[in-house]
């Protein structure tokens, strides 16, 4: 008989590696030599083995602490691919219950260790439309909300007076059931929810007259939902436990409230700054004059100096919104563009006509002039 390999060279660690260290080095082989990855190998099968009877003792203190002081006679000699280990401990905490290996090997949703797994009911989800004013101050809104609730009258175990349970006789109240095979690569425990009580543990032998056994009731709540200052479009808040509730028993799922902007009739955001654009006939831009504007709240008077220029934008500090979860705040710029009319009297062309040959109106061109784009480039770095 050949001799066995020792178990540190197989895992290939060292002799005083860690529990964690054991544990990658395993998962990386098993995933390598898996049988489901080399059907109809039988070297990798015979590989996978020997990688399951070293994780195995190694995994195990006292067995590690008698192989390290015996050697392969101290735990028993031969392994017949991980006899006394649970391949359910092994691959649950290895490769963790959300691997394809998991259910097969008794993994899924924590449950392994026996008892009743907590459900969680369904979450909602609804639309809350804001206006700029709301989103710029935040605010508290109250909705109505149509959510499962659980039944007051069972207290939400959906039987008779609450009081009509009994411990179910399929999984011994375990809420589940194993099942254990023997295989050329030892005890595989699998595990899944109790066909008869649906993994509640337990099973009603009266229903509840209010919600016929069903442990929660459909009910219309007034919630209060505090909405921060500087949300946008899209954007997603959650309350945990405003969701439904499952049925008899367990927690309830979230409510979650998407965002949704109501367009303002003259301001424009751009994240924490509002854009606003203002047209203006020639003679205001030329002579200058003190205008009222529209800002997030309400109106402000600012003051056009003589000379202004279309295409010129002036900043009014700390007039746009609040940063979320910031203590900063945007601007409000204003566009400037001057209105060219489409229709002329009589009286409007003979006094423009006298205007466009006076020297004062005809175009100046300094060399340090920047364009339209340049202006707009400096202003936004």
């Amino acid at each position: 008989m050949a001799q066995k390999r020792d178990y540190y060279d197989i895992l290939g660690v060292a002799k005083n590696a860690s529990e964690d260290e054991l544990k990658k080095a395993y998962r990386k082989l098993a995933i390598q030599y898996h049988p489901d990855k080399n059907p109809g190998d039988k070297a990798a099968e015979e590989k996978f083995k020997e990688i399951a009877e070293a994780y195995g003792v190694l995994s195990d203190a006292e067995k590690r602490q008698r192989y390290d002081q015996f050697g392969h006679q101290g735990v028993g000699g031969a392994g017949g691919g991980g006899a006394g280990v649970n391949m359910e401990d092994i691959f649950g905490s290895v490769f963790g219950d959300d691997s394809p290996f998991s259910s097969f090997f008794g993994g899924g949703g924590g449950s392994r260790r026996g008892g009743p797994s907590l459900r969680k009911g369904s979450d909602l989800r609804i639309k809350l439309k804001l206006d700029l004013e709301e989103i710029a101050n935040g605010v508290e809104k109250k909705i109505k909300v149509k959510r499962y609730v659980s039944c007051n009258t069972c207290s939400g175990n959906g039987s008779k007076h609450g009081t009509s349970l009994k411990s179910c006789a399929t999984c011994n109240g375990q809420g589940q059931v194993r099942k254990v095979v023997n295989t050329m690569l030892g005890q595989m425990v699998s595990t899944s929810p109790c066909p008869t009580c649906q993994g509640e543990g337990k099973v009603v032998t009266e229903r509840c007259d209010i919600c016929f056994g069903e442990g929660r009731q459909l009910n219309e709540d007034l919630l209060s939902i505090k909405i921060p200052a500087g949300v946008g479009e899209g954007m997603q808040l959650s309350m945990t436990g405003k969701g439904n509730v499952p049925t008899r028993g367990g927690i309830a799922g979230d409510l979650l409230i998407v965002i949704e902007e109501e367009e303002h009739p003259e301001l424009k955001r751009d994240g924490s700054n509002i854009h606003f654009d203002l047209r203006m006939n020639f003679a205001d831009a030329a002579l200058g004059r003190e205008i009222e504007i529209p800002i997030v709240g309400g109106k402000v008077k600012i003051n056009i100096k003589a000379g202004t220029q279309s295409g010129e934008i002036l900043r009014l500090k700390g007039k746009g919104l609040k940063e979320l979860n910031s203590y900063g705040v945007g601007d409000q710029l204003v566009h400037v563009s001057l209105y060219t009319p489409t229709t002329l009297s009589s009286e409007d062309r003979a006094i423009l006509e006298k205007i466009r040959i006076m020297p004062n109106f005809q175009p100046k061109v300094d060399k340090n002039d920047k364009s339209i784009f340049e202006k707009m480039k400096d202003f936004f770095h």
